[in-house]
């Protein structure tokens, strides 16, 4: 059965590589504002797919940022830009702009590019809040523009099976989806205790940093359906100052139990081979000659805010939440999301319908495993696609596929080839607000009982 299904596997690849290299397509053009992982990530797609795809300009505060990008792309210097607000004064250069700038500075660019007549490439969180989600929304309408918010998961080809099983009939009408997101325990130290998105003030709450893709899927999954209840609980349960071990220092490289901690930054970043790629190279985002990184790496977590006690952070976003929706149907669905897992960023789903039920694991290679009531069977069934290999093979393989998708939506001007535009992104990112307001109301109300 493996021996098949590498051998299908294999001529899906050949195909798409075939199909996604002779697309027909006009190329297309992009500046790229924020040059972190996703920036760098998302443009790749010009360095496998030239003819499709050709990045204009670069803006990042970072010099070693822009022109890592600007090298790969061959960018004029006059064209690599400290800050997305030299783009005022400047004509229009592209075709779409990819924001990518952290979460709370999405909003300004992307409008100033939207009325510029840019169309607009937008990682998630679409905004901080739920103002600026609907500000960007409407910058897009008014000005005719297209937007592609990159809920990725949506261009998952499980989770698009998923929702093909679903409209099929093949379980029947939707009663229950379990759905969680692993995080994973050392991955949540990095990004949510140590890193830039541990800080509700400085970024945003976790639930929309990281599960807004989740709330997007269950949305999509219920095929835009109207949610009427939603109930949530959680909070930051473990990474604090009173659950510091006894003995434990302010920092890990010279505390005495860094052998045996599972948050150790010595674990996690300094385990052999010590390598530039993440999450090392957002501790220590140098260009240098690689033989030295390893010691500008050390010395980073020495003095920087990735070598500090996992107790003893400036943290305050949730660890655990759980997120309950009741949708006009009366089908209803759970999220979990947990920073304790061994899997790292894995989502395991079990979605219950009148007809039968289906069980996926996460993995992108399938099986999607379906149960039918009538026939008292299991199925195995696979999804359709597979990414071809290529530089932008995140998330699965799911980031080629929702920037493919946008390209031949600009190039053929057809705004039906996304699937994650302005309004459904807009409407699931609501139901992230609605979810963390319930939440927090719920936690107060415990706190005065």
């Amino acid at each position: 059965m493996k021996s098949i299904l590498a051998i299908l596997q294999n001529k899906l690849k050949m195909s798409e590589n075939s199909q996604h290299q002779k697309s027909g397509d006009r190329q297309v053009s992009a500046v790229v504002i924020g040059c972190g992982n996703r920036g760098e990530n998302y443009s790749n797609f010009g360095r496998d797919f030239p003819d499709r795809l050709k990045i204009i300009a670069v803006a990042d505060p970072k010099i070693h940022r822009r022109n890592k990008i600007g090298d790969f792309h061959g960018i004029a210097e006059e064209n690599r830009f400290a800050s997305w607000e030299s783009f005022k004064d400047k004509e229009k250069m592209a075709d779409f702009a990819m924001i990518c700038t952290q979460d709370k500075d999405h909003m300004v660019p992307a409008i100033l590019m939207a009325d510029k007549g840019y169309h607009i490439l937008l990682e998630k969180p679409m905004a901080v809040s739920e103002e600026d989600c609907k500000k960007i929304t409407e910058a897009c309408q008014r000005n005719s523009v297209m937007l592609v918010v990159c809920h990725v998961l949506r261009y998952f080809p499980p989770a698009a099976k998923i929702k093909e099983i679903i409209d099929s009939g093949m379980i029947g009408e939707v009663m229950t989806i379990n759905h969680t997101e692993n995080i994973g325990y050392w991955h949540f130290a990095h990004s949510f205790v140590r890193g830039n998105w541990r800080n509700e003030a400085e970024s945003t709450f976790s639930l929309l940093a990281k599960c807004c893709h989740d709330v997007d899927l269950i949305y999509f999954w219920m095929g835009g359906k109207e949610a009427v209840n939603i109930q949530s609980v959680g909070s930051l349960q473990h990474f604090k100052k009173d659950k510091k071990p006894a003995g434990a220092s302010n920092r890990c490289l010279d505390c005495p139990l860094t052998k045996t901690c599972p948050y150790s930054a010595e674990k996690i970043y300094l385990s052999p081979p010590v390598e530039k790629h993440w999450p090392m190279s957002v501790v220590c985002d140098i260009e240098d000659d690689p033989t030295k990184y390893p010691g500008a790496l050390r010395k980073c977590l020495e003095t920087g805010p990735y070598g500090r006690c996992v107790y003893d952070c400036d943290n305050d976003v949730c660890d655990t939440q759980m997120v309950n929706f009741m949708f006009d149907t009366g089908a209803v669905a759970n999220l979990t999301m947990t920073a304790f897992s061994a899997d790292i960023c894995v989502r395991n789903t079990r979605i219950t319908g009148t007809a039968g039920e289906l069980v996926w694991d996460g993995s992108s290679e399938g099986p999607i495993r379906v149960y039918s009531f009538s026939k008292d069977t299991w199925e195995n069934v696979y999804p359709d696609s597979i990414a071809p290999k290529c530089r932008t093979n995140g998330h699965g393989g799911a980031d080629f596929f929702l920037v493919d998708s946008f390209l031949k939506a600009i190039a053929r001007n057809d705004p039906s080839l996304i699937k994650s535009g302005g309004q459904e992104s807009l409407k699931s990112h609501l139901l992230v607000f609605e979810a963390e307001k319930s939440r927090k109301q719920n936690m107060a109300n415990l706190a005065k009982n």
